[in-house]
């Protein structure tokens, strides 16, 4: 089994157990939890989520896991993959149901999309994406590889070298975001079949060189 002590952040809401199972297949060591000394102990936390950004953000403020978060995230330098909503959380605010912050660790919007009227909201369905950061998240994919999507807001950073890989649903959708040990992705790897697990693959065997 390999030795990475990998934390689920478990606040309530998202997709936990379908990620669970992925990285189980992969013969990981993982646990889900929101336990302060189990996510200090961790050396690499992973932030699923699902479902609007005020009910995420609330959750996770109600557990008391934002201020736990940015010790071990931004003052600590730990590792993170933010999933979906998780991935939006990282931004400074998001526009969902109205003006809400996120914990702002990759500054910029999440902004509802605004598409030709051919596309609809929200975007579900296996995309292409188009990387443009190889390491960390994508070093044992090709480009134009696909995943499988399910939201109705999307990232926009306000520094595009923060994409880290994009797609495009009749507009360019940021489909990761990447800065240092601060990693995110819009879709869902959990429900990506290989390309999934290759994410995760690379993502935990390149990831604690950032830290």
């Amino acid at each position: 089994m390999n030795k990475l002590n990998i934390v689920i952040i478990d606040y309530g809401v998202g997709n936990t157990h379908s990620v669970i199972n992925a990285l189980k297949s992969l013969d990981y060591k993982v646990k889900i939890s929101s336990d302060a000394k189990t996510i200090k102990d961790s050396d690499v936390l992973v932030l699923p989520g699902v479902g609007a950004f005020e009910t995420v953000m609330n959750n996770l403020r109600s557990r008391g896991l934002e201020d736990l978060l940015n010790e071990e995230v931004v003052q600590n330098n730990k590792p993170i993959l933010g999933i979906c909503a998780g991935m939006q959380m990282m931004a400074s605010t998001s526009e969902e149901n109205g003006i809400h912050k996120g914990l702002n660790w990759i500054k910029g919007n999440v902004l509802k999309l605004q598409l030709p009227e051919q596309f609809s909201v929200p975007h579900v369905g296996w995309n292409t994406i188009s990387i443009k950061k190889k390491d960390v998240l994508f070093s044992k994919l090709e480009d134009e590889c696909h995943f499988y999507f399910d939201h109705s807001y999307h990232f926009v950073p306000d520094d595009p070298s923060h994409v880290a890989a994009a797609c495009n649903y009749g507009i360019d959708v940021a489909a990761a975001v990447q800065d240092r040990h601060i990693l995110g992705v819009q879709f869902h790897p959990e429900k990506s079949q290989t390309n999934g697990l290759k994410l995760f693959r690379s993502f935990f065997n390149n990831v604690m060189q950032y830290a």
